[in-house]
């Protein structure tokens, strides 16, 4: 389980997050959303030690892990894989030369074991058939998921996505949203989404928390998201250009 308690985060004057608590269950598709600059990336980017809160703790399977040292955050990144909103894919590698690398780089495997499990992983997001080929020679959704299948090659019990279907056309943004909830549902993932994609959010999500002025606004199912009487939740979900949101 992941819990957030009491996170604070500032970047020089600007406080982003003030005081941010929560929970995230094991297995589940869980969203965070709000506005831009909210601090949504923020928040995520705190579990894998690339950034570090000023005030509060972040606890990973019984473990408080916001202190940790980078030799500590190791197995901390071998379990807690994430996504960015780029691929990050290297043009000059093929994509199964990709998603072998970690392979080769933390497991040890050989050059032909790695690419025989990387063609395994690469079935596993349902791009077998382009494993020979180069990502730039793939469209934007495609790419996400060769991402996803370099992500999942260390096994991890948690996946961090960062703004997963923003700039791919809304066909692609729904297939990496089908592979997100596969994951949990086939694969025991526990999927952390950050996301303003009203679509993505009301069609995979098992629960929400909302972000606004650097604390939760509301956290829920999508259901009690629906139902909401607070204005600000409502505005959001609906996307509308009035309202308390500035």
């Amino acid at each position: 389980m992941i819990s957030f308690r009491n996170v604070r985060k500032s970047f020089g004057s600007k406080e982003v997050l003030s005081d941010v608590s929560f929970d995230v269950a094991e297995g589940e598709v869980f969203f965070i959303i709000g506005q831009s600059g909210v601090g949504k990336s923020v928040l995520i980017k705190h579990l894998v030690g690339l950034l570090y809160p000023d005030g509060g703790e972040i606890w990973l399977d019984g473990e408080e892990i916001s202190r940790f040292g980078e030799a500590q955050m190791y197995p901390v990144r071998m379990k807690c894989a994430m996504v960015f909103q780029h691929s990050t894919l290297f043009d000059s590698m093929t994509c199964a030369e990709n998603v072998a690398l970690p392979l080769r780089k933390h497991k040890g495997l050989r050059h032909r074991e790695a690419l025989d499990e990387a063609c395994r992983r690469l079935d596993q997001v349902h791009m077998r058939e382009f494993a020979e080929r180069y990502p730039p020679e793939l469209g934007d959704g495609m790419r996400k998921r060769v991402a996803i299948a370099r992500a999942l090659t260390l096994d991890p019990r948690y996946v961090l996505f960062d703004e997963p279907t923003t700039s791919l056309d809304p066909v692609s943004a729904r297939r990496v949203d089908k592979l997100i909830r596969e994951l949990s549902d086939t694969l025991g993932v526990t999927s952390v989404v950050v996301s303003h994609d009203l679509v993505s959010i009301f069609g995979i999500s098992d629960r929400i928390v909302m972000l606004y002025q650097g604390l939760v606004r509301m956290l829920g199912t999508q259901e009690e998201f629906r139902r909401a009487a607070d204005p600000v939740v409502q505005q959001f979900i609906h996307g509308r250009a009035e309202g308390p949101i500035e």
